[in-house]
């Protein structure tokens, strides 16, 4: 739990340090500083880092930085990485209650600061707070946003944990998440030996430490998508492959601080086999089979979780392997009916062993 915080009683408003990353977001950054900026009832200050951009984003940063004194701009001379740019600015600059993470092509929404630091303000062991983000294709107008807050949901952290580890996935984006400054300085940044998953074990890891919260029925931030991000590029089973060691980190370090470490991490591994024979499956119904890497998704299943054989979705794999890719369209009613079958009798023999029958 986060330690040495009260409510404040001397009127000061909550300072929240906001870190904006940009490599070759030029264009997007007077957009999402102006949504920053505009923040009523928090005090901010934004760094710019610009990680040697080679268009005019620094320039960019820079005529920013001139108009507005609560902006700040550090240049990298050449690339460090996105991971080395996060930590410059959460870990080495953020000096406020209160830091956030957005890139420089995604947009806060009117009162997201105001909302997130009340909470916490209010939930001195909240470690971080987040709410929806809207995802929105690049060229798009943005939608109306909703900013009437309807109720605050807070998990104790390795309560939210648990949720997470039967998702199998990571279920925030990051621009829509606020963190208590000192917290996140203690437990560290983004780790740079996750690239392409240090956000979603770096959430898992507060939340081993503190409290979690979640606004409903706001959007707290908008979160663009197009063909640059590094979200986009990669295909399925690296993906899968990167999620797990996400998870594996935070059961090697942390399984003495988390009850029934081994029964989620078993939850995890479970899920992400399911998805990656899920994916094979779907590759014989639309006739992928040459574009999707079948082996390595049935052996990351395998390698993932021991009794993959006991699974729905296996047992559907080899029934479209028997019937092949081009009769599997045709016969899918019949293959999801034989798969549901197996799922009701396993269901069933379990129930019998439940009550010793």
């Amino acid at each position: 739990m986060p330690e040495n915080h009260v409510p404040r009683t001397d009127g000061r408003r909550p300072s929240v340090s906001v870190v904006i990353p940009c490599y070759k977001y030029g264009h997007f950054l007077p957009g999402c500083v102006s949504s920053v900026l505009d923040q009523e009832g928090v005090d901010v200050r934004v760094l710019v880092i610009d990680d040697a951009s080679p268009d005019d984003s620094a320039q960019v940063a820079l005529r920013l930085a001139a108009e507005d004194p609560r902006v700040e701009v550090h240049l990298h001379e050449e690339n460090k990485g996105h991971i080395a740019t996060y930590n410059e600015g959460l870990i080495d600059w953020a000096d406020g209650d209160y830091s956030v993470l957005i890139s420089a092509d995604d947009f806060l929404t009117p009162g997201a600061l105001a909302r997130a630091t009340a909470v916490m303000e209010e939930n001195p062991g909240v470690g971080f707070v987040y709410g929806h983000a809207p995802w929105f294709e690049d060229g798009e107008s943005l939608p109306e946003p909703r900013t009437d807050l309807t109720d605050v949901k807070v998990w104790r952290g390795l309560e939210w944990l648990d949720v997470v580890c039967r998702r199998g996935s990571n279920v925030i984006s990051s621009p829509e998440v606020v963190v208590r400054t000192s917290l996140q300085q203690a437990i560290g940044g983004y780790r740079a030996d996750l690239p392409h998953t240090a956000d979603a074990e770096m959430w898992m890891r507060f939340a081993v430490h503190a409290d979690v919260a979640y606004l409903k029925g706001v959007d707290q931030a908008f979160y663009r998508i197009h063909a640059a991000q590094m979200s986009t590029s990669r295909v399925p089973h690296v993906d899968l492959v990167h999620r797990k060691a996400g998870y594996d980190a935070i059961f090697d370090v942390y399984a003495d601080r988390i009850p029934g470490a081994e029964r989620l991490s078993r939850f995890a591994n479970r899920k992400m086999a399911r998805e990656a024979l899920w994916r094979a499956c779907r590759a014989y119904e639309r006739r992928r089979m040459d574009s999707t890497p079948i082996d390595e998704l049935v052996s990351f299943a395998e390698g993932a979780y021991p009794e993959t054989a006991r699974l729905p979705e296996y047992w559907g794999l080899r029934w479209r392997g028997l019937v092949g890719p081009q009769a599997c369209p045709y016969l899918q009613p019949l293959i999801l009916s034989a798969v549901h079958k197996r799922i009701r009798t396993q269901l069933m023999w379990r129930r019998w062993a439940r009550q010793g029958i």
